[in-house]
């Protein structure tokens, strides 16, 4: 089957939409769903630039934000002073099983929002109580996730090619 590359064009811009809605910076999703679908395994700064439509700049910016998360590294292209952005191959539980689990820090984050709420009783308490405990139970829930996770991703490495 033949690459697509307007089908293709539309499904990274929908889904970084969705990952934008999300709360995830608009120019870092652009650029990791672009990154996610390349067959060369890596795009350099011009290349996403010119696939995406935008500046050097935003580029720049967003490879910056995904590189502090952990989800993407710069590796030489061979042949020239340029060098590629690629996805690391475990990026979705890098991202998710790190130190700095985000479900922990927006936990902590509200709980200290219930701490200047004053009022442990006040309705606002109240729900962002039920989100601090909704995240305190995802992230304690993670670990299971990603195990169960890894194995199934063994499992289906090792079954024979039909």
């Amino acid at each position: 089957m033949a690459r697509d590359e307007q089908a293709l064009s539309t499904a990274v811009e929908q889904s970084a939409a969705v990952l934008t809605a999300a709360g995830f910076p608009k120019m870092p999703a652009r650029v990791l769903m672009a990154l996610l679908v390349a067959d060369e395994g890596g795009l350099t700064a011009a290349e996403l630039g010119e696939s995406l439509g935008v500046s050097a700049a935003a580029i720049s910016g967003a490879v910056r934000y995904l590189r502090s998360l952990g989800i993407i590294h710069r590796m030489p292209h061979p042949g020239s002073r340029r060098e590629r952005w690629e996805i690391f191959d475990d990026a979705w539980y890098t991202a998710l099983a790190g130190k700095n689990s985000v479900y922990g820090t927006f936990a902590e984050t509200a709980a200290q929002a219930i701490d200047a709420i004053g009022d442990p009783d006040s309705a606002g308490a109240r729900r962002t109580g039920e989100m601090v405990a909704f995240f305190r139970f995802i992230e304690g829930k993670m670990p299971e996730l990603l195990t169960e996770w890894e194995a199934l991703r063994a499992a289906s490495a090792s079954a024979p090619v039909e």
